[in-house]
């Protein structure tokens, strides 16, 4: 009798936290160009993608499209997700959709598996961190996804007994970990252990027995295959990758076989490019096998318990064969082979040192404000995951605070917790993943720390000194840094945000302000109130003055300024606040000001400020990195209209000479390159947008700058125009309607197709594809889809790379 056989890919798909630990929000990540961040990015390769993945025919056009999240098991970090609900919610309900889904077809189990909160190596925790991490990831997860978790994914797959205790307290069921991390396994009733390193059968669910009496099942992953998935490109061949997961079946076996393989997620689509493509290629011949059943753990769990046990070996994981060392020495696992980790431990041992400061802090302090604090730290999660709910604070105080809580001691109650969340962030993973302590993610870590140390000041702690020397024993791999202490005070400390910076920011931002910003608006995670503003300008100078109010959401902290901003022109901005002044004596002072702005010179302005209105000067550099760009995009437009006006008359001036140049084979000088080009790409936006608009229905325009270009070699930036001809053909299709003119429509996208091949750019189509078929899905429910529109799209669906058959067309 042949025992029924099973295939199960998980995905654990995760990113660090990115957000700057004070404002809340991803600031632009230029590494990640064209994208904002790496977090966009990375969604737009693969979270997004997995989620309506392409099946293609021969002559590589979509057949039908796969949430691939509906057939694989697989978790998402819980910040990730959270970023994803705030900045992504296009890729999240497809995620949420594909668990509902999987439920139906899994006897009532679901794909999506919970994550601990913010990936923190659990068997290196305190206790007290590892309940907590493991209660915020089950109740982000009961949030997103709208019922209990049964499996819960540990970061790195880090473990230990004391952590496993904790998942089946909180009624976890089980977790995946792989195969190197089990030392010793029997049948259940047998007396002997077998114990081979590396040996363990992965294709059955084990019992592990805990010291308190509980139990949680552990399932070990196939290594083979998912090391080949990973690192050695089996994506590239999806025949190949369905041929590998069958090898990891064994005929000998006499019992179910599940083959399950475990991977990060990023896996399919950004590490590999189109791996999102090749997962769906399997899932779906795999679907149609009637020898072989898509499963999840739940489901297979229900359907074939365990029948034998398993011991682990303590504090081991899936990246380092060292245990956890990888996340507190200089064990030598790397990715860069000629640097040293040896500030590993020394950061390990600072940021335990300061743990523990922390923690007693909040333990004695969180008594005044909670009758248990640390069990209102478990419960925090309820504000963290509700932050945009005016009431979610009342609630919390009123549920877990003392009954006579003030404003004030609520105040202090949200610094205390904040402190806590940004303690318990400061130890993410991947600060200690890769090979340098300035590198981004242990940066970030170490901006939580920042964050958690100025939240304590505000209780007249300081603990950042002893921290600081503790980071000089922590020596860097670039001779600029030194050591931890050198990262510290180059990286760190200036990019601590207070009050002050954020009023500043807000003042500054006002001379270039939006009508929204007249009575105030938000900063990121502030609230701003403007109370008294004016603003002037003079040639190209401004000058602002006023009066604002910044309150925290976070933490209900709040201060209020005067402001004065001088703008001298460019990128030369002078901005002072002023507390220390009552509300008579402002007026006063504005008045004398304005009068002085207007007839004097700025000398006399700049001697008048430094007289009556001292204070700390701020400069542009204290903007938020997106609205500093912002505000420099709008000071330099004359400025890039200048240099465009330059490079267009130099470019007709020398297109002769450039056209004779190309003819000799001469290589272009690269002054005349740089204005032919610059010309040239402008132009080529310029008709770009002309056409998306109707305002040309050729490619004439494009046509001349393409043959004028070609006569000396000039190279588009690719990169760029893909990504503005795919967000021009978005925008082109999103304005079909019933009454729209599809017909038009559908002629400029073509136009704009005609464009990519013309000029030899490839767009990704990701996006196009599916606004296309989300239009002509809505259309085809109307009267306005007739028979010569229905050939229309069929026409367009072939030129964006769908099958017509997709549409039901058959001509």
């Amino acid at each position: 009798m042949r025992h029924p056989r099973y295939i199960c890919i998980h995905g654990h798909f995760y990113q660090p936290p990115r957000e700057n630990p004070w404002l809340g929000v991803v600031e632009v990540q230029d590494s990640a160009a064209p994208f904002h961040d790496w977090n966009e990015r990375i969604t737009h390769e693969c979270y997004a993608p997995n989620t309506r993945a392409r099946l293609l025919d021969g002559q590589g056009r979509i057949i039908n499209l796969l949430n691939n999240y509906a057939w694989i098991s697989f978790n998402f970090g819980p910040t990730l997700l959270q970023w994803m609900a705030d900045t992504a919610p296009e890729a999240l309900p497809g995620i949420v959709e594909a668990d509902r889904l999987s439920q139906e077809r899994r006897r009532g189990h679901g794909n999506a598996l919970a994550q601990v909160y913010n990936h923190m190596i659990l068997p290196l925790a305190s206790p007290r961190d590892k309940q907590t991490q493991v209660l915020w990831g089950i109740a982000d997860f009961r949030h997103r996804f709208g019922r209990e978790p049964e499996g819960m994914w540990l970061a790195e797959t880090a473990v230990d007994m004391e952590s496993l205790e904790v998942l089946a307290e909180a009624s976890i069921h089980f977790t995946i970990l792989a195969p190197s991390q089990a030392r010793r396994w029997r049948k259940l009733g047998e007396k002997n252990w077998v114990e081979i390193s590396g040996g363990i059968d992965p294709s059955r669910a084990y019992l592990c027995r805990l010291p308190s009496g509980r139990s949680i099942v552990l399932f070990f992953y196939d290594g083979i295959v998912s090391q080949q998935v990973a690192f050695e490109r089996l994506l590239d061949h999806g025949d190949r990758f369905l041929e590998r997961l069958f090898h990891g079946f064994d005929a000998r076996r006499e019992h179910p076989q599940l083959m399950h393989i475990a991977t990060d997620g990023e896996s399919y689509g950004h590490h590999h490019a189109h791996g999102d493509m090749a997962l769906a290629h399997v899932l779906h011949r795999l679907s149609k096998d009637p020898d072989v059943r898509l499963t999840n753990y739940g489901e297979f769990l229900e359907l074939h318990p365990p029948e034998w046990e398993v011991e682990i070996h303590e504090k081991s994981s899936w990246s380092c064969v060292h245990g956890v060392e990888r996340w507190r020495a200089d064990c030598g696992c790397k990715m860069r082979g000629d640097w040293h980790q040896k500030w590993r431990a020394p950061l390990r041992e600072a940021l335990d040192a300061l743990k523990d400061q922390l923690d007693h802090l909040f333990s004695t302090r969180g008594r005044e404000c909670f009758p248990n604090p640390w069990a209102a730290r478990d419960a925090f999660i309820e504000v963290i995951l509700n932050r945009e709910s005016s009431g979610a604070v009342q609630d919390f105080v009123k549920k877990h605070g003392h009954a006579d809580l003030d404003d004030v001691q609520t105040t202090d109650a949200l610094r205390l917790l904040e402190m806590q969340q940004d303690a318990m962030l400061m130890f993410t993973s991947c600060g200690w993943f890769f090979d340098e302590i300035s590198g981004l993610e242990t940066v970030q870590c170490l901006l939580y720390a920042a964050r958690a140390m100025a939240l304590a000041r505000t209780f007249h702690r300081d603990f950042e000194p002893a921290f600081v020397e503790a980071l000089a024993a922590a020596p860097s791999n670039l001779p600029r840094f030194g050591n931890g202490s050198g990262v510290w005070n180059q990286i760190i400390r200036p990019a601590v945000v207070d009050l002050d910076r954020v009023l500043a920011h807000h003042a500054i931002s006002l001379i270039y302000g939006s009508p929204d910003d007249e009575n105030g608006g938000r900063v990121y995670s502030y609230d701003m109130e403007i109370l008294d503003q004016e603003i002037r300008s003079r040639g190209r100078g401004h000058l602002a003055v006023g009066r604002l109010r910044a309150r925290s959401r976070r933490t209900w902290n709040e201060a209020e300024t005067y402001f004065v901003v001088v703008h001298f022109g460019g990128l030369d901005f002078h901005a002072v606040l002023g507390q220390d002044m009552e509300l008579d004596e402002y007026q006063a002072f504005k008045l004398r000001l304005m009068a002085t702005y207007r007839a004097g010179s700025l000398a006399d302005v700049m001697s008048l400020l430094s007289s009556e209105f001292p204070g700390k000067a701020h400069r542009l550099d204290d903007l938020f990195r997106d609205e500093q760009r912002r505000v420099i995009g709008i000071v330099l437009a004359d400025r890039f209209e200048d240099y465009q006006r330059s490079f267009e008359h130099l470019a007709n001036q020398d297109e002769e000479v450039l056209n004779r140049l190309g003819q000799l084979n001469y290589p272009i000088p690269k002054p005349l390159r740089a204005a032919a080009s610059a010309y040239i790409d402008h132009h080529l936006e310029e008709q770009i947008a002309r056409l998306e608009r109707g305002e040309e229905t050729t490619l004439a325009g494009i046509e001349h700058l393409h043959e004028r270009g070609k006569a000396w070699g000039y190279l588009p930036e690719t990169t760029i125009l893909e990504k503005i001809v795919a967000e021009a053909m978005k925008r082109t299709l999103d304005r079909i309607e019933p009454e729209a003119d599809l017909a038009a429509i559908t002629a400029r996208v073509g136009l704009l197709l005609d464009t990519c091949a013309l000029l030899g750019v490839k767009p990704d189509l990701w996006q196009v594809q599916n606004q296309f078929l989300g239009a002509f899905l809505e259309l085809s429910l109307t009267a306005a889809m007739n028979a010569p529109l229905r050939e229309t799209f069929a026409t367009l669906a072939t030129r964006l790379n769908v099958s017509p058959s997709l549409l039901g067309w058959r001509p």
